[in-house]
């Protein structure tokens, strides 16, 4: 047989394969939970999908809750409890009780409040802050700055390296449970573990870990924990974020933003700041009532859900996705830079490869969406709640057709 009729047999048995596959998917009906077409959508890691009860929800609280109940909405609809209702709807979903998590705000505001709050319950002597060496730029921007306004150094360092770093001068820690770029998994027991036994404070940043796996933020001892909701969470662009303050801490975070809705007593409009117990205290101001009430109602979606069989389908639509692409696409153009271990993988999977932002620009007009990171890296999210292995499998075949296009070996360009 030709080596035409030999991968057309391959391709055909990879097909059948991925039909098998979603036709036994225990999530495969919460697909119609969302807005979709006939783009295979592996984006979810930036901007989750739709779901389908958002717009209505959104529509009655502009045209009722706004519209005709105005001010009153603020009781009568439960506006001004949404920050810690919908903190304790996220909760499950990274492995908290309720009462210690709080909507609002964006990442970076988070970042900032819990980093500056975790310096603050530090010891004396403890004048440097740690910080992931591969972190997304702006958290790393943010803890220098918090390393400025409380007096501290900052050292990067890799996450694998930490236990090694720490010592009797650190303060906190901050780390990223998922590589933005790599989709590496890090070990957040083990080294939420040893930052306590070195008796600092653990912030960790969630944006690509919650909704795509287990956290278990309770379990495993971590003190603060930040995230965003627009990946997996499916909040929308722009939705806020969330702070997990643990409950053995909220005694003694210090927000360096003590806004007003975070006060004891917001309504007395006292002229002297008394925080508010509970991870109320990481409220600030008002809160964002449109985005959070279309986040509140995205949420729904998680109903029934259970976060084993997540974990399960994100591993193994990225193991199918890898043998799609070593079955189409010839050696030595692209390079997964993603563990293969189970262990060490998030719900993502990212190749490099020669003129990546051109090979990205042509599969997204071929209606297969996923993303570039400079300088040479595809990002292939993958959301388990609506991504299946037929998406997965065409969008290796179509890689394939693309890079005979473009051309360039791994690396160059």
């Amino acid at each position: 047989m030709s080596d035409a009729g030999t991968g057309a047999v391959a391709a055909a048995e990879l097909v059948r394969r991925a039909e098998k596959l979603d036709a036994g998917d225990p999530l495969a009906g919460k697909r119609s939970s969302f807005v979709l077409d006939g783009t295979v959508y592996l984006d979810g890691n930036s901007l989750g999908a739709l779901p389908v009860g958002v717009p209505a929800r959104v529509a009655d609280v502009i045209a009722r809750e706004w519209g005709e109940l105005r001010i009153r909405s603020w009781d009568e609809s439960g506006w001004w409890t949404a920050p810690e209702r919908i903190g304790d709807r996220i909760a499950p979903l990274v492995g908290a009780a309720p009462g210690q998590i709080v909507v609002g705000d964006s990442t970076s505001v988070n970042v900032f409040k819990a980093m500056v709050g975790a310096a603050r319950m530090a010891g004396p002597g403890r004048d440097e802050i740690l910080v992931d060496a591969t972190t997304f730029p702006t958290d790393g921007y943010i803890a220098r700055s918090a390393a400025r306004l409380t007096g501290r150094t900052v050292r990067a360092v890799r996450p694998e390296d930490v236990p090694d770093a720490l010592s009797g001068r650190t303060a906190a820690v901050l780390l990223n449970h998922v590589d933005y770029r790599t989709g590496r998994l890090y070990d957040l027991p083990g080294l939420t573990a040893a930052v306590r036994a070195a008796g600092a404070v653990s912030v960790w940043d969630l944006c690509h870990s919650a909704g795509a796996l287990p956290v278990g933020l309770d379990e495993h001892g971590v003190d603060l924990a930040v995230g965003c909701t627009y990946k997996y969470l499916n909040g929308g662009p722009g939705s806020p974020a969330y702070l997990y303050v643990s409950r053995a801490r909220q005694d003694a975070f210090d927000s360096p933003l003590p806004g007003w809705t975070s006060h004891t007593d917001p309504f007395g409009m006292r002229g002297t700041y008394e925080p508010a117990p509970g991870a109320v205290r990481g409220r600030v101001g008002t809160p964002d009532i449109l985005s959070m009430l279309a986040l509140e109602a995205a949420l729904d979606v998680w109903d029934g859900v259970s976060l084993a069989d997540v974990r399960a389908k994100s591993l193994a639509l990225g193991d199918f996705f890898l043998e799609c692409v070593a079955a189409y696409v010839p050696d030595g153009r692209v390079e997964c830079v993603t563990p293969r271990a189970h262990g060490e993988r998030g719900s993502q999977v990212a190749l490099r490869c020669g003129g990546a932002e051109a090979v990205m620009r042509e599969l997204i007009s071929r209606g297969v969406v996923g993303d570039f990171r400079h300088p040479d890296v595809l990002r292939f999210g993958l959301t388990p709640l609506y991504v299946g292995f037929g998406d997965v499998e065409r969008a290796a075949r179509v890689l394939a057709v693309v890079l005979e296009g473009v051309g360039g070996e791994v690396g160059v360009g």
